[in-house]
């Protein structure tokens, strides 16, 4: 597929190992940006070899290769969807509306981390000057395979404007992140807030850590099999009451920690030496992902503590700039992590039916840019110097 010269091609493969892991990782870390483990070869790899993500399951790998005198210079993970689960990024009304008047809209092309609501890049290139050209490749397999449409969703800047150049259209989501303001503990953290929400979280805190409760935060090698075990049994509980079905397979997690050993943290609490609960995170280059949380009893502020105040705490010590912790959430406000604005591109083969996406999405944005200003007056910070 020739984009300007016949010494650049592109291609697409339906495994990420037909590429290789020192490949793809070269492309993925090539701009400077921070490390985002959701693009790595590691990770994407353990969701096809654990069969998560699947034709089966309705995700086929159709990865890009961009290729420049033989030469990878470019890659994009990319699935064909036979649906729109595990996205976060609903368009299952679009499906609706389009099926109605007598299209169909999938299978879709998609360019995501699958099962993953984190913002981070789509479009990995070795210069970001090919980031355009990647785009509009991505619009070129979509007509060569006659999809209804291509997605790319939890988009970095720099993806979205490449993306929007070449004529993907601009979706805005809503999120719920916490910011490091140069805090050096915990306390410092607490001192930003208003008196009312530091006495909150304080007793939320010391609730969750009852005197039969321990907390501990595991990373890498310290998570045992033992753990993985019992975190498996927290995560399909969790996933069985969001989605009837979980994700995410046991083999999953059985990879992940023998080939992301280091990029993972899970907080785990024992009730005498018995995980009851557990909230596993990802390390990325400057932030921390809360991305899973089960448990088979019940505490209160328990929650809170695993999912939110560890995954604080943790940041601060580590000097991370943030945690993202994961989709949805309100609840998510009032323990300091502040309402942001997250991005989604695209692209609609039928001219009418992109038209009307199009009046939507302008509608959709005024009122999430509205939503997020009103939610801004919220934030448990102290406003004017109150205490």
């Amino acid at each position: 597929m020739p984009d300007g010269g016949d010494t650049i091609t592109a291609r697409t493969v339906s495994a990420i190992t037909e590429i290789g892991a020192e490949q793809w990782n070269a492309i993925a870390c090539a701009d400077g940006a921070p490390y985002n483990p959701f693009v790595s070869f590691e990770f994407l790899d353990a969701l096809e070899q654990s069969k998560s993500a699947t034709p089966e399951t309705g995700w086929g790998a159709t990865h890009v290769v961009l290729e420049r005198a033989g030469q990878i210079i470019g890659l994009a993970p990319l699935y064909l969807k036979g649906h729109s689960q595990g996205e976060y990024v609903f368009d299952h009304h679009w499906a609706d509306a389009y099926h109605r008047a007598g299209g169909r809209y999938y299978p879709k092309l998609l360019s995501a981390a699958p099962f993953t609501p984190a913002t981070g890049p789509r479009l990995l290139t070795a210069q970001s000057l090919d980031r355009p050209l990647l785009a509009k490749v991505l619009i070129q397999i979509a007509e060569q395979y006659g999809v209804s449409s291509a997605h790319v969703n939890f988009i970095d800047d720099e993806t979205g404007d490449a993306l929007r150049e070449a004529g993907f259209l601009a979706r805005v989501g809503e999120q719920y992140h916490w910011f490091n303001r140069d805090y050096q503990c915990f306390d410092d953290f607490l001192s930003a807030l208003s008196s009312r929400k530091r006495k909150t979280i304080r007793r939320e805190r010391r609730d969750a850590a009852a005197s039969d409760i321990v907390i501990r935060p595991l990373r890498g090698s310290e998570i045992t099999p033992r753990h993985w075990d019992q975190f498996w049994i927290f995560y399909q509980d969790t996933g069985a009451r969001k989605w009837g079905a979980p994700y995410l397979t046991r083999d999953f997690f059985h990879i992940v920690s023998e080939t992301m050993r280091d990029d993972l943290l899970l907080f785990v609490a024992e009730r005498n030496d018995e995980p009851i609960a557990g909230a596993l995170n990802f390390i990325g280059g400057d932030t921390l992902y809360g991305r899973y949380w089960g448990c088979t009893e019940s505490v209160p502020f328990l929650h809170f503590e695993l999912c939110y105040h560890c995954a604080i705490d943790y940041a601060i010590t580590e000097g991370l700039a943030r945690v993202e912790a994961g989709a949805q959430g309100d609840h998510k406000l009032a323990r300091g992590y502040e309402p942001v604005a997250t991005q989604s591109a695209h692209w609609i083969r039928d001219p009418s039916f992109r038209d009307a996406i199009k009046n939507y999405l302008a509608a959709e944005r005024r009122q999430t840019d509205a939503d997020i200003d009103a939610l801004k007056a919220y934030t448990p910070y102290r406003k004017n110097n109150s205490t």
